[in-house]
């Protein structure tokens, strides 16, 4: 793969016309530079790394104007819906999408060969799916499920998909990681409840207590359920978590932690 530096006029063109949605000028330059479609764009510094075009289309904060139209323009061209972030770690485009809640370039991408299912996410190099999930990202979170990603334990008690956290701690499905008829560790639990909280998802939060979680668990960004579920603002689950005696933080150190 070609590679040019971010600050390289022809870098800086087309990385341009991307973010502008000016699909004209994005034609112009794939035009007249055969190959570009497939050059990555090195950057230094902050966020170092070196992405493809599509990575472009879908960087932060996303919601790009013309952004399905310029995903397919470049998918047209020869890029790769798969591109690899070459760097910290190896995200897809559709991750990157998914982390920014950008539905419309995350259809885009599925429509144009995406794989739901890549794996390389900041989020222990997990999918789009864990992108969204731990990032709050939740309408990209439900569209990869109508697209068909599959759950683990985390992903479903976060989006409050009760009946498939039931099938998992039951042991009814594969993926639990454990045998036939036997579901996941205690640790499990709590990092799924954990996440629950963090969804805003009461009914599977009570579920995943009722099974042993640890509801003073200091998990993900130094935080406990409680702490989760008041900086998401779900107001029931706080209140509900305070009238079982669970603690922020800052309170006192957890009974346990996985």
């Amino acid at each position: 793969m070609a590679v040019l530096d971010a600050e390289d006029p022809l870098a800086i063109a087309v990385t341009g016309a991307i973010r502008s949605g000016d699909v004209s000028a994005l034609r112009r330059l794939l035009d007249a530079h055969p190959g570009l479609a497939t050059t990555g764009i090195r950057q230094d510094g902050e966020a170092a790394g070196t992405r493809s075009l599509l990575h472009i289309a879908t960087d932060w904060p996303g919601h790009f104007p013309a952004g399905p139209e310029v995903i397919a323009v470049l998918v047209a061209a020869g890029a790769d819906p798969a591109a690899r972030f070459v760097g910290a770690h190896s995200e897809t485009p559709l991750h990157w999408a998914a982390s920014n809640d950008d539905v419309a370039a995350l259809d885009a991408l599925v429509t144009a060969g995406a794989d739901i299912e890549a794996t390389g996410g900041v989020i222990a190099g997990g999918t789009p799916l864990a992108d969204a999930r731990a990032f709050g990202q939740w309408r990209a979170a439900r569209r990869l499920l109508e697209h068909g990603a599959r759950t683990t334990l985390q992903d479903a008690a976060t989006l409050g998909l009760l009946d498939r956290v039931t099938a998992l701690v039951e042991g009814e499905s594969e993926g639990t990681g454990a045998g036939a008829g036997a579901g996941p560790d205690p640790d499990a639990i709590t990092s799924a409840f954990w996440g629950a909280c963090h969804g805003g998802q009461l009914a599977t939060a009570r579920y995943l207590a009722d099974r042993g979680a640890d509801l003073d668990w200091i998990g993900y960004d130094g935080m406990t359920p409680l702490d989760i579920a008041v900086e998401s603002g779900a107001d029931d689950i706080a209140r509900w978590l305070r009238d079982q005696g669970a603690r922020h933080h800052s309170d006192s150190a957890p009974r346990q932690t996985p």
